[in-house]
């Protein structure tokens, strides 16, 4: 059995153990570029969860990650993983509702409402008016659309797979769809990964979004109990 997982920083497991978000801010893994620092990953609740099934894992979470990126790296992973399907577990972590996937001149930029994302040149405009113009209404809407259709691609191709958010919920979305087990309480506040964990731990400083290894082990059992129960193994 192969267990995916994907999404954002709470994937990637930033921080956990030390204060890097990416592989290349550490000079020891600069060619693993943007995907999660090795010691970060082999204490993530990502890691925890593999071992509890005894399954292997192929973590692409990136932090910082749109859920436009979410979906067409797990896409792409499909396409060319296809005859592992049936022994897959998809486990994917949504992010923040308003942030984009750029493409430009052939590289990928992930933005989000922050006003700090380093983008080219030609595109500083176009991200000023971005930031000021973010319609959160729409974009959750937009965002449960999207992830409703992915849902049904997923189903589909009979790819068995659990969604959870990682900090937004969908709470005020009016039309709500039926997931069965596959999504994990997709209209409550009470169920995200950062109102589960954080009701048990406390982030790794003041200032960051981010939990230690205590928090990743809340998540794994988290997960581990939701898959008994709905009896998804």
């Amino acid at each position: 059995m192969i267990l995916y997982t994907n999404g954002d920083s709470h994937t990637a497991a930033a921080e956990c153990v030390n204060n890097h978000a990416f592989a290349e801010d550490d000079q020891r893994y600069f060619t693993m570029g943007r995907a999660p620092h090795p010691d970060n990953l082999e204490r993530s609740w990502s890691k925890l969860l593999s071992q509890r099934l005894s399954c292997g894992l192929k973590c692409h979470a990136e932090s910082a990650s749109s859920n436009n990126r979410i979906i067409r790296t797990t896409r792409k992973w499909i396409e060319q993983q296809v005859k592992d399907i049936d022994r897959t577990l998809y486990i994917i972590q949504w992010s923040t509702w308003e942030r984009e996937e750029w493409l430009i001149d052939d590289d990928y930029y992930q933005i989000n409402a922050s006003g700090t994302d380093d983008v080219p040149d030609s595109h500083t405009q176009k991200y000023k008016e971005y930031v000021a113009k973010v319609n959160w209404k729409k974009k959750t809407k937009e965002a449960h659309e999207d992830i409703w259709q992915f849902h049904l691609e997923l189903d589909k191709l009979g790819a068995k797979h659990i969604f959870f958010n990682g900090n937004n919920d969908f709470s005020k979305v009016k039309d709500q769809k039926q997931w069965g087990s596959s999504y994990i309480e997709p209209y409550s506040t009470e169920h995200t990964f950062n109102a589960v964990v954080g009701a048990r731990c406390e982030t790794v400083s003041p200032i960051s979004w981010h939990y230690g290894v205590d928090g990743h082990r809340v998540w794994a059992q988290y997960l581990t109990k939701y898959i008994v129960d709905n009896k998804l193994i």
